[in-house]
């Protein structure tokens, strides 16, 4: 656990977070006039530990720095909080947690000294780490080099094969689960969501726990955390070690469902334009490990490991470490494996010595020292793909396969022997080197056809937006026109109506009206009874 800022072990520490309280007011109690106020006694001592400083606060509970009293050493005493305590299943889940992490017997992992109970609360013993985190040094570097964040991702890779070799994964890996020490020691550290593969116990996936952090987990742990292998680790590392060359996450969301679907569409910027001075090579490996499907990426660390080291660019030790120097590169300590048979540690073989490029030309060279004079007839392809056969030396095509000049389609015959062009690889003399040159081509090729895929995906996309603009683009022409023909209609209608008002309707109205109010008119007959009447 790195340290953190905090003060002395006082009443503000107590792990139930309970203060001391005066027993009786001021003055004295009812019970005891006068007498002394008590206050409740300060946790101060759990077990063979006793407490120093609270160094934190975790999701399970609090984190103090101790001092092992019976071995006279640093710890840091993870105590479970009573809240959770009193939750059924979570002591359990605590103690499973740390039997767990007590399997892991690595230098770069962070070790468990002891889990127990005392005084009602639970607690776990862990390793001090007297350092910081990674995600601390990226505050404040932004972005490592190329050698340092090798020798850190390789620092984990190591730490997490031994794990997954005894079914175990870690579910969490990101830079703040990554420690360094002030010597430059890197240790991977909350082991605590560590799952075994053949353990029927699910509680610790149940209700939302143990999903680790969506930043940096896979699609499929988002969806079923419960069903994850080593590939769950592989995926996260991969998008720690992007992090670190870049100072970006290779996906980004404003919210977890719109990083998740960012991780289901699998596309991101690419590592070597944010950071050109990343190889080709690693560009290939970064990407093969935060592939979104998990057939897709690496099977097990022990193949990172491999093809990182063939590099051969991890720095001796870590520029951004304290006492730089003060401890051995990565390379250079030897990698042995503890094998848990049956309850006991035995030490295991030691991994595989794989040699970087240099150490490569180094052996050609060696090997072809005593065969300079062996002349051969190669049969090869060109650049401009003319079929060339050259007279070359064992050195020569050693040297043209290393700088890949010569590749695994490249034929040779012996001089002097007659047999007819044999593929390279079929000479004791380059087999080696004709092996790594086919592991080297198949990735490429792998790689190559993953980018394909990738650029078909993203010009279906771009196709399948200009379609939808272009359907807009009509939708919203067609409603305009449609707007101004029904305005047209309207309008005409309109005055349509006015004109027969004004035509027809007012005339014949008028006449109507006038033709009531005109008087009778008087007969011929009525004027003449008038007058006689007179």
């Amino acid at each position: 656990m790195a340290e953190t800022s905090g003060g002395d072990f006082g009443e503000t520490a107590v792990p139930d977070g309970a203060k001391a309280k005066a027993a009786a007011p001021e003055g004295g109690s009812k019970d005891a006039p006068g007498a002394t106020p008590k206050k409740k006694k300060k946790v101060v001592r759990l077990g063979d530990f006793q407490l120093t400083k609270k160094l934190g606060q975790g999701g399970m509970g609090e984190v103090y720095l101790a001092t092992q009293i019976s071995l006279d050493r640093k710890v840091a005493l993870k105590v479970l909080s009573k809240e959770l305590a009193k939750k059924p299943g979570f002591v359990e889940r605590f103690v499973r947690e740390a039997r767990a992490m007590a399997r892991i017997d690595h230098p770069n992992a962070v070790k468990v000294y002891a889990a127990e109970a005392d005084k009602g609360l639970n607690f776990v013993a862990i390793e001090y780490i007297d350092g910081q985190s990674m995600q601390d040094v990226m505050d404040s570097s932004q972005q490592l080099s190329v050698g340092d964040a090798i020798n850190v991702i390789l620092s984990c890779a190591d730490a997490l094969a031994h794990a997954h070799e005894m079914n175990l994964i870690h579910r969490d890996i990101k830079p703040d689960n990554i420690l360094v020490t002030k010597k430059g020691v890197v240790k991977v550290a909350d082991f605590g969501l560590a799952k075994a593969l053949d353990d029927e116990d699910m509680s610790m996936t149940q209700s939302g726990t143990g999903l680790g952090t969506p930043l940096y987990m896979p699609p499929e742990q988002a969806r079923d955390a419960k069903h994850v292998d080593q590939r769950t680790d592989i995926y996260a590392l991969g998008c720690t070690f992007y992090y670190f060359l870049t100072g970006k996450l290779p996906f980004e969301g404003d919210s977890v469902l719109k990083l998740i679907l960012a991780k289901e569409k699998g596309q991101y910027e690419s590592v070597r334009k944010l950071n050109s001075s990343v190889p080709e090579r690693l560009e290939l490996m970064i990407d093969k490990m935060i592939q979104k499907e998990a057939k897709h990426r690496y099977s097990t660390c022990t193949e990172i490991i491999a093809d990182l080291e063939s590099l051969g660019l991890e720095s001796e030790t870590l520029s951004f470490a304290e006492n730089d120097g003060a401890a051995p590169s990565r390379s250079a300590r030897t990698r042995s494996r503890a094998t848990m048979t049956g309850g006991v540690t035995t030490t295991g073989p030691s991994m595989p010595q794989f040699r970087t490029s240099a150490e490569d030309v180094q052996e050609a060279k060696k090997k072809a020292s005593a065969g300079d004079s062996t002349n051969w007839f190669v049969r090869y392809t060109n650049k401009k793909g003319e079929t060339q056969v050259k007279e070359m030396t064992t050195r020569q095509i050693q040297q043209g396969v290393l700088s890949e000049v010569l590749d695994v389609k490249t034929q040779a015959q012996k001089k002097d022997a007659g047999t007819g062009f044999l593929p390279l690889g079929a000479y004791g003399e380059f087999e080696d080197l004709m092996k790594k040159q086919l592991v080297k081509t198949t990735e490429t090729v792998r790689a190559d056809s993953m980018k394909d895929m990738y650029a078909k995906i993203d010009k279906e996309d771009r196709r399948r937006k200009r379609w939808r603009w272009l359907k807009n683009l009509t939708e919203n022409v067609l409603g305009g026109f449609s707007l101004i023909v029904y305005l047209i209609i309207v309008v005409a209608v309109l005055g349509g109506a006015i004109w027969f008002i004004l035509k027809v309707g007012y005339p014949w109205l008028n006449e109507y009206i006038n033709k009531d109010a005109q008087p009778a008119a008087t007969t011929p007959a009525d004027g003449a009874a008038e007058a006689g009447t007179e």
